[in-house]
Formats: structure tokens, sequence, C-alpha cells
């Protein structure tokens, strides 16, 4: 019988020991909500670090930058790093690069420290995200990937939630130091771990593309500096519109490159798979509206509302808090209805709470008018997150799931740069800092359009089939008589949809 060309060893556990589908769960989830919480959660530290370490706005916008452009840029490269040099060891080295980094952000003693300290923060996050992913799949049985997909997807999308929440309380009851020496212990604990219980995995090519790597890594490099630099800078300055125009072209070399390539980075391919395709559109399009939204919603709770960054994370429970409740549930549903339907309600409700702010937003006005908003788009984050990622690795081949993973991971993260980018720019059209009245006479028009984006994210999902390909060529010998036991052909690939 053939095995599984991208796994060493799928043995059950014994009896009585823990099984390796909950180590991996435990330890890439785990690894994972360190990685994503700090996109944001170095937000609400900012005064703090200004007046700690000194610099300007510039300086302390990189602080939140230099994790974001290298995170976002290099995660494609870790995806063909994991294929080529084992994704096990690949995550245990982002781990540690992760980890150590930590460490000297934690120690940092000027501001231009920091920033570095935060860029090789994004190179280990970078590393570590998209193997994750597959390093859970090769661990966990088909029929309950369902469920492990949708936990491992709701502790990502908490931790991107509760960033503003734990530092507000990490700065106002330790400092700001704390928010990144924390990773220290889990990051020591997980590495031992990783390289006991996980079990390695590779990718079928052993060739590297360092061309449409380099052509991808500076392309988006460009596009991502001059979105995140917009604002301060000027659309029409020539450092932004170099970054912008630049990085487009360098993206159509890549796309013409890996067109031609024997062995591209990104197959192409891939995005013929109508599913695979919907699920990137919908991820980007859901990162633009969510993360600018949160970006500007905690400073309204903090200048306008007038709570401190504790209070402000947690008034924000009731959408950070309902992934914990609703998240299970979605898990459950993916497996017996698919995830195409899930993620299309999830994403639905996410762009109905965030026009629910819209409308009531102003300078003064109570707190529990702002539940149901926050409670509406916090279920709908939790059914986009627990079923995406099963539904992104069911739509492709095990051995592409890597750089599947990667493909996703790095469009979100461009996705989020994006929706900071352009939710602030229409924010800075319309309102300003002067006041209260100022700061909501530009917030309103900017979550009008972070709602209006994700309600085209749930037009891009809908398209998508109610079946994979990948699903149809797994249930293609049943079908045709096949018997049990036989091996399948090399089209297939597992996943938590329903097959007939």
């Amino acid at each position: 019988m053939r095995t599984n060309p991208t796994a060493r060893n799928d043995a059950p556990a014994r009896k009585g020991k823990v099984s390796p589908a909950v180590w991996a769960f435990v330890i890439t989830s785990t690894a994972g909500f360190m990685a994503a919480l700090d996109n944001l959660v170095v937000t609400t530290a900012l005064p703090s670090i200004r007046a700690h370490l000194g610099g300007g706005i510039t300086d302390l916008e990189w602080t939140v930058n230099a994790y974001t452009l290298t995170f976002a840029v290099l995660l494609m490269l870790g995806a063909a790093l994991g294929d080529r040099f084992g994704r096990r060891r690949l995550f245990t080295i982002g781990l540690g690069l992760f980890t150590v980094s930590s460490l000297a952000a934690s120690l940092a003693p000027s501001i231009g420290a920091l920033v570095a300290a935060r860029a090789a923060q994004g190179v280990g996050a970078a590393l570590l995200m998209p193997v994750s992913l597959t390093l859970l799949t090769n661990a966990v049985p088909a029929a309950k990937r369902g469920v492990a997909f949708g936990a491992w997807g709701a502790v990502n999308g908490m931790a991107v939630a509760m960033g503003p929440l734990i530092g507000g309380t990490v700065v106002e009851h330790l400092s700001w130091q704390w928010i990144f020496a924390l990773n220290v212990p889990i990051g020591i604990l997980l590495l031992p771990l990783a390289r006991l219980r996980l079990t390695e995995s590779f990718g079928p090519n052993s060739r590297l593309d360092v061309t449409g790597t380099a052509l991808a890594s500076a392309g988006l490099f460009g596009i991502v500096y001059g979105l995140i630099r917009g604002n301060a800078d000027g659309w029409t300055s020539a450092p932004v519109l170099s970054g912008l125009v630049g990085g487009a072209v360098l993206l159509v070399g890549f796309l013409v490159w890996e067109s031609r390539t024997a062995h591209p980075l990104l197959p192409l391919r891939l995005f013929r798979n109508r599913t695979f395709a919907a699920v990137n559109a919908a991820s980007m399009l859901m990162s633009l509206g969510m993360f600018g939204a949160i970006f500007l919603l905690s400073q309204y709770l903090q200048n306008v509302q007038g709570y401190s960054p504790m209070g402000a994370g947690v008034r924000m429970l009731p959408w950070t808090g309902m992934p914990m409740i609703v998240a299970p549930l979605a898990g459950l549903l993916v497996d017996r209805i698919g995830g195409r339907i899930v993620i299309a309600v999830g994403l639905a409700l996410q762009a109905i709470g965030l026009g629910w702010f819209a409308a009531i937003a102003a300078a003064h006005i109570s707190y529990t008018s702002q539940i149901p908003g926050l409670v509406i788009s916090g279920t709908g984050m939790a059914l986009f997150f627990a079923p995406v990622a099963a539904v992104l690795m069911g739509s492709v081949r095990p051995e592409e799931q890597g750089v599947a993973s990667g493909t996703n991971n790095a469009l979100r993260e461009v996705g989020g740069a994006l929706g900071v980018a352009v939710l602030t720019s229409v924010f800075t059209a319309r309102g300003s800092y002067a006041s209260g009245q100022s700061f909501v006479d530009g917030l309103v028009p900017a979550l009008w359009v972070g709602a209006a984006v994700i309600a085209m994210a749930v037009v891009a999902i809908l398209i998508a089939p109610r079946r994979s390909s990948a699903a149809k060529a797994q249930a293609q010998p049943v079908e045709s008589g096949t018997q049990a036991g036989t091996p399948v052909a090399e089209e297939e690939t597992p996943t938590a949809e329903p097959v007939a």
C-alpha cells in the first residue's frame, strides 16, 4: 500500500497516552497564537514606549509596521523552505527566532533596536505560521479535521482580536516590555515539545524557486511599504508611488516567471480551483475590513469614550470573547454542511456588525448600545476563522498544503496592512483627533467602507462550488466502485467537507 509521501509516521497513539493529534494542536495553536497576537498587541503600548525610548511618530509606526512587513513578505518563502528542508525543522527554527527576538524586544535600549527586534519577530513568525497548519493536517485523522481546523482557526482569530485587550492589560499592570517578554517562557517550553512531539514532513519538490521567491518578496514589500507609508508621506510622494508601482511590476514579473518555470514557488494552477481562489479572495477582503475597523474602534473607545487601554479592551470582550463560544459549534457545522455556507454567514455578520457601529457611532453614546454590534461582529469572526482553514486545506492536494497555507496567510497579512491604510485614509479625509466629534466624523465613513469590503467577501466565497475539486477526486474511486482500502488517485486530498 502506498504511504503518504508528506509524513513519516502516522501511527496511532498508545492507549493512555496523549495522541499525536492533540500534541500537534497544542503546539501549533499556541505558537500561532503568539505570532498572531503580535500583529496588534503593541498598539496600546505606543505611548509608554515613546515615553521610555523616545522617537517621533514615524519611529513608533515602525514598531508596528516592521513586524507586519517582514511577516507578510516572507510567508511564502517560509512555506517553500518547509517543503524543502522539513516543516517541523522550519517550525522549530521559526519558533526559536521568534522567542529570541521577543527577548531582544523586551530589552531594547532604543527605538531603533526595538524596530529591528520587531522585524526579526516577523521573520520568525513567517517561518512558523505557514507550516503549522500543514503539521496539524498530517497529525489529525481526516474525519476530525473539521473540529481541529475550527479550533486552530478560532485560536488564531482570537489572538488577533484580543491584541488590544492583552496589550492594554499588560501595559497597565506591568510594563510595555512584558508584552514581548511573556513570549519567552512560552517559546522555551514549546521548543523541545515541537522537536519531540511533531512528526516531520516534506513537500515533494526538493528545489527552491529562488527567482520567484525574490520577485514575490520584493513585490510584496514594495506594495505593503507603500500602503503603510501612504498616509504619512502622501499617496503621490515618490517613495510611496515607487513602492506601489514598483511592487506591482515585480508581482507581474513574478506571475510571468511562475507560469514558465518548471518548479514554481506558487503553482498558478491552484487559482484555477474556484474554491482555493474564493477562499483567498474572501480572506484578504475580510482582513482588510476587520483589521482597519479594530484599529479605529480601539482608538474610539480610548480617545472618544475615555476608557483606559485595559478598559477599552475589556469592553471589547463581547467581540473578542465570542469565538470561544461559537468556534467549537462552527467546527462541527463544517463537518456536517461544509465550510462555504458557514464562512458566508460569518462574513455577513461581520459586515452587519460594522454597519451597526457606523449607524450608532457618536461622541456620546452608552456602552450598552454598542453591545449588539460587538456580539454580532464577534460571532461573525468566529464563524469565519473556524472553518476557513478546513476549506482551504481541503481544496488542494496534501503536498500542496504548505504553499496553500503560506499563500493564504500572506494575502491576509497584505489585506490587514491594506485595511489599516485604506480605512485610516478615509478617516483622515473626513475627521481628525482634534475632538470627539471630529473623530466620529472620520470613523463613520471608514466603518461603512469596512462593512462594504466584507460584504464583497461574502460574494467572493459564494462563488466557490459546494464541493472542491479535491473532494470530488477523493470521492471518485468510491463512486466508480473501487474497493475499500485501495489506494486512491494522486489527485485526492483529505477534506473536512462532506463527500457523497
